[in-house]
């Protein structure tokens, strides 16, 4: 890319927790315009706002590129904008998790952000819907969805890990496992108690491979399904997560679709979608190929537990 080729469209989300994302985050857009380029900041003051800013951006005919510096959420309402458009997206992780971040590579590092820009590598990004919130990462049923759930109701600015210690503590002791049922294009998979995930990306939080034959970019959407029904079962599944050996376990249910939905008799169960509260069920997913152009840093794989467990303490 050539500053002659348009401005660049820089949204920034100030409220994402992490202070070293945010230090590359200023030392990137300082590159970028000591290098010529014409960049805009716009800062977001909601995540509707960052969706707003970014489909303005698509529409634009002197914009060329789209940055998205923030968590998550802040990426994903920005992907929702520049959906359909062939503009590229450049995300600079500036989150707790950084989910997607972490899958195409990225790190917190200006050098990591400067190969990715010079390099111009572009690969295009599914994204998914549910019940017409689109995503970009995972979708989570269940035990999930109420750890989440009490995060965000704990909430009262910047989210770190350390957060995320008393919700799971205490959902591990009082969740009950309700029954769930899943149909994958059409076809019943499963009708019990249990966990469900539904994702773009191999990796979810702490870098556990829990969808570990998801791509980004095929088409499709992974489903992982725990039979679980006790803390037993729980602890179970997640030392064989851990291990990577959970999707050859006998209780473990691996899918790959275009349409999913998650429904339950009752009326308990929570969701939750790319760290944030999800939709109440029942709850249709759906794939959108090829929704977006992400750049991504030349020859990177993503980032696994230990590199995201030193990351976190960094």
């Amino acid at each position: 890319m050539k500053p002659s080729d348009g401005y660049i469209k820089y949204i920034v989300n100030l409220k994402s927790g992490a202070s070293s994302g945010k230090y590359a985050c200023r030392r990137f857009c300082r590159y970028l315009t000591q290098h010529g380029y014409n960049v805009r900041v716009a800062t977001t003051t909601s995540l509707e706002h960052a969706c707003e800013l970014s489909t303005d951006a698509a529409v634009d005919p002197g914009c060329a590129l789209v940055v998205a510096a923030g968590g998550d959420g802040t990426v994903r309402e920005v992907a929702h904008g520049l959906e359909g458009s062939a503009k590229p997206l450049l995300i600079v992780p500036c989150g707790t998790e950084n989910l997607l971040a972490n899958e195409l590579g990225f790190d917190r590092w200006l050098e990591t952000l400067v190969r990715t820009f010079e390099g111009g590598v572009t690969r295009p990004l599914d994204m998914g819907t549910a019940n017409g919130k689109c995503f970009t990462s995972i979708v989570g049923f269940g035990f999930d969805g109420d750890v989440v759930g009490l995060v965000h109701r704990r909430r009262t600015g910047h989210i770190n890990h350390f957060d995320y210690v008393y919700p799971l503590w205490r959902t591990f002791w009082g969740h009950r496992f309700e029954s769930i049922a899943v149909a994958v294009d059409g076809r019943e998979v499963f009708d019990g108690p249990g966990m469900v995930f539904v994702g773009n990306i191999s990796r979810y939080a702490i870098g556990l491979q829990i969808l570990h034959h998801a791509d980004f970019s095929d088409g499709l959407l992974d489903v992982c399904i725990y039979r679980c029904a006790g803390r037993i079962h729980l602890v179970k599944h997640s030392v064989l997560t851990v291990l990577k050996h959970h999707a050859s376990c006998r209780d473990v249910i691996y899918e790959q679709g275009r349409h999913i939905t998650v429904r339950s008799p009752v009326g308990t169960i929570r969701t939750e979608m790319d760290g944030d509260p999800g939709p109440p069920l029942p709850v249709h997913i759906e794939v959108l190929p090829g929704a977006v152009q992400c750049m991504i840093p030349p020859g990177a794989k993503p980032a696994g537990i230990r590199t995201r467990i030193a990351r976190s303490f960094r």
